[in-house]
């Protein structure tokens, strides 16, 4: 068995497409999965056993949906070229996107990936303020350009380190964090520490350019920030003359039901700089972009040196755009998100009060595909296409039960027979 799935031959030297390494990591590496299809909420391997998705929030309204596919293949057949031309989508898509967000976000660049996006808006942040200095939140991820893995503590502790330029503060953790749900005013308190950084930082002569932050922290263990958190942030990031960087990359597009973008859940009055988005937004297709305000972008057009993406834009990655939100829309996802998202959360605590081994509520051998997240990889991620039901809702749930009750089995035969020894 070769390493991976795939090693092709030439002039008797293997290409490896993705060595079985360190560095290219699998799902299930003891006995990975090839899956060959996708549809709906549901994957399938090479011998046709079904695996329910609940960790792809990239398929976000279902794998292969038909309306998104068949935008993509009818504006493949007419013409996909770059955005140097006129197009219709491109505008259109602007003004899709533009009728969902606050209504001083209404400049749209088009990238190809979540990476490109956040690199982007590092660039704009600093050339709008004219500063160098970026804050971040401890164990952040926001993508795989060396400029992101700078800002990424999950990925820098790893590798050449925190950059003088670089301020890491505290993970605002209502659960595991020091300013908890039993705390007066955590948002406050947790805000006072991102105060407390840039403080820090100016003593030393540094200036800030940029906060960033996922508006939900995923790798951080699926954190919800508490409610004015960035509100308050936001008013310490302009002080010192910084912008604030939502990053919805993982967590856009009508996922938290309640609303559109998960940085809304910080209240009407809270409104970023700039909205990073990736992922979700095509469905699967590569499509990225950021939303910024008109002073930012036109800091960023008096360098006199244009922007292009050769593929960012396309009329192609505009109609599958289109098509998600045409979807999202018709199929009501950000409600049924909603609906689904409640029945599980109370499924799950149901679990808690009956698992002990469970804290807070936030496979491969049943067919579920689950991952995990956090500091300690001890935080089970829920990120299901949208199309995810209630009945999957109950079919995950029941199994979780199923796991957990052999667990505590075994860990209470384990108890068992180290006290009669």
């Amino acid at each position: 068995m070769v390493d991976f799935s795939l090693q092709v031959f030439r002039h008797g030297c293997p290409l490896l497409a993705c060595p079985h390494s360190s560095s290219c990591r699998l799902f299930f590496p003891e006995d990975p999965v090839k899956i060959v299809r996708g549809h709906g909420q549901y994957m399938y391997d090479e011998w046709g056993a079904e695996y329910l998705d609940c960790i792809n929030n990239v398929a976000h309204v279902g794998h292969c949906h038909p309306l998104v596919v068949q935008a993509a293949h009818e504006q493949n057949q007419v013409l996909n070229t770059n955005s140097r031309y006129l197009h219709d989508n491109i505008v259109d898509y602007a003004q899709r996107l533009s009728e969902t967000l606050p209504e001083k976000l209404c400049v749209f660049y088009f990238l190809n990936s979540g990476s490109e996006a956040n690199d982007l808006a590092l660039r704009l942040a600093r050339r709008y303020t004219g500063h160098q200095d970026v804050v971040v939140l401890d164990h952040a991820y926001h993508g795989h350009l060396s400029s992101l893995i700078d800002i990424s503590p999950y990925k820098f502790r790893s590798l050449d380190g925190q950059k003088e330029w670089v301020h890491v503060a505290p993970l605002p953790d209502t659960y595991r964090g020091p300013y908890r749900e039993d705390h007066p005013n955590p948002a406050v308190a947790y805000a006072n520490e991102v105060k407390r950084v840039v403080s820090s930082a100016q003593e030393k002569g540094r200036k800030i350019a940029a906060f960033f932050a996922e508006s939900l922290p995923s790798v951080g263990g699926q954190i919800v920030p508490p409610a004015g958190y960035f509100s308050q942030v936001a008013e310490h990031i302009h002080r010192a003359g910084g912008v604030f960087v939502a990053d919805e990359i993982q967590v856009g597009f009508g996922r938290v039901g309640k609303h559109f973008w998960a940085f809304q859940l910080q209240g009407e009055d809270f409104v970023p700089d700039i909205v990073t988005m990736g992922k979700s937004i095509g469905n699967g297709h590569p499509v990225a972009c950021v939303a910024t305000t008109q002073p930012v972008a036109r800091a960023f057009e008096a360098t006199g040196v244009e922007y292009f993406n050769t593929f960012g834009g396309s009329p192609v990655s505009c109609a599958v755009g289109l098509a998600v939100l045409d979807v999202l829309e018709k199929e009501q996802l950000q409600a049924h998100a909603a609906r689904v998202g409640s029945f599980l959360m109370e499924l799950l605590w149901q679990q808690k009060a009956k698992h002990p081994i469970i804290g807070d509520i936030r496979l491969k051998e049943n067919y579920i595909l689950l991952s995990t997240d956090g500091p300690g990889r001890n935080v089970l991620k829920f990120k299901p296409p949208m199309c995810f039901t209630l009945d999957d809702a109950r079919h995950v749930v029941a199994k979780l039960d199923a796991i957990l009750t052999d667990m505590e089995e075994k860990v209470r035969s384990c108890e068992t027979l180290r006290l009669q020894l």
